[in-house]
């Protein structure tokens, strides 16, 4: 599979490849503390730098991610090449403002300690998208998505205000596509029914080991021509783990027994294959006509470059068929 190979999104100019990156982890998100040594900073910026070489060009952030930093970090980096050398993807929804606990700033990337506030008016997406731009130095973002409107209950706000707003910046070629990023797919299925979206930003859901979207969310996708972009491929590190004893994160919790089990039954019958799980997991969403594009984490250079030779590797046809035959996977589901 070509990881490289570039999926039209829409009908105003936007595409993605096939093998994007996710901007969570180069933000430093995730430490003990909240903050970071220098060298942390230097990798977050050397991962980017790598992926953007060895082809990738396909990069999603948003404002929650870090409080800022992701945003920043990108533009630092990307500012360096051609605009039309890489796709960005950014959300709006939820507004940074100062960190009334922490009025610092952060050290290496020069921004406030911010915090995240939903607000999902019209001046609140202008707000969030202008806003994230000034952090990064871009001066645009392609791909536009609506982010976890379902966290605090806000569909009506989500109808009434943010999705016009977003179609209007469509509209005025201020951003090429639009969508929403969430961890569900029956909000988002209710978002395409009644909107002209392009692209939905789905964290899990359709995974090598979770197929919840697959029945009814994913044929709705096909059906009104609206690309997937698969968040989380590894179900938050369960399908990336170099073994399944200790404990495990799944869908950004602590992994349930029976989600254990199914993937432990999949680690066995790659291995009867002599196929690395980590390359099912990013190919198995891709071979859906609806997922345009996969967009696991990186937190260094070494994991770009795993990440581009896991897409390459050559699955045997009859892992697929075995998977199928045990029910680990739909029987009728594509496959590389």
């Amino acid at each position: 599979m070509n990881p490289f190979e570039s999926i039209p999104v829409g009908e105003h100019g936007a595409g993605v490849t096939r093998l994007g990156m996710g901007g969570v982890f180069i933000s430093g998100r995730g430490s003990a503390d909240g903050r970071e040594a220098e060298p942390a900073y230097d990798t977050a910026l050397a991962t980017i730098a790598r992926a953007h070489e060895v082809g990738i060009k396909y990069f999603d952030t948003a404002p929650l991610y870090g409080n800022g930093r992701s945003e920043r970090r990108y533009g630092k980096v990307l500012g360096r090449y051609p605009r039309d050398s890489f796709v960005l993807s950014s959300k709006v929804g939820r507004v940074l403002v100062p960190d009334e606990n922490d009025p610092g700033e952060w050290e290496v990337d020069g921004i406030p300690h911010l915090t995240a506030r939903f607000d999902l008016s019209r001046d609140g997406i202008l707000r969030a998208l202008d806003e994230g731009l000034e952090r990064s130095g871009l001066d645009h973002v392609d791909i536009l998505y609506l982010h976890d409107p379902d966290v605090e209950g806000m569909e009506d706000e989500a109808i009434t205000t943010a999705f016009p707003t977003m179609i209007e910046l469509r509209e005025q070629g201020v951003v090429k596509a639009i969508g929403c990023g969430m961890n569900q797919w029956e909000m988002p299925g209710r978002f395409v029914e009644r909107f002209d979206l392009d692209i939905i930003l789905l964290a899990g859901r359709y995974t090598l080991l979770d197929h919840d979207a697959y029945p009814e969310f994913l044929p709705l996708c096909v059906e009104k021509n609206v690309k997937i972009a698969t968040g989380g491929p590894y179900n938050s590190g369960i399908l990336a783990a170099p073994d399944l004893d200790g404990p495990l994160a799944f869908n950004y919790e602590q992994a349930p027994p029976q989600w254990i089990e199914k993937a432990r039954a999949l680690k066995r019958v790659c291995e009867n294959h002599g196929v690395d799980m980590r390359a099912a997991a990013l190919q198995f969403p891709l071979a859906h006509p609806a997922v345009a594009s996969v967009i696991p984490g990186a937190a260094t250079p070494e994991q770009v470059e795993q990440n581009v030779e896991l897409i390459r590797v050559e699955i045997p046809g009859d892992m697929w068929s075995e998977m199928k035959s045990e029910g680990l996977i739909p029987a009728d589901a594509p496959t590389p």
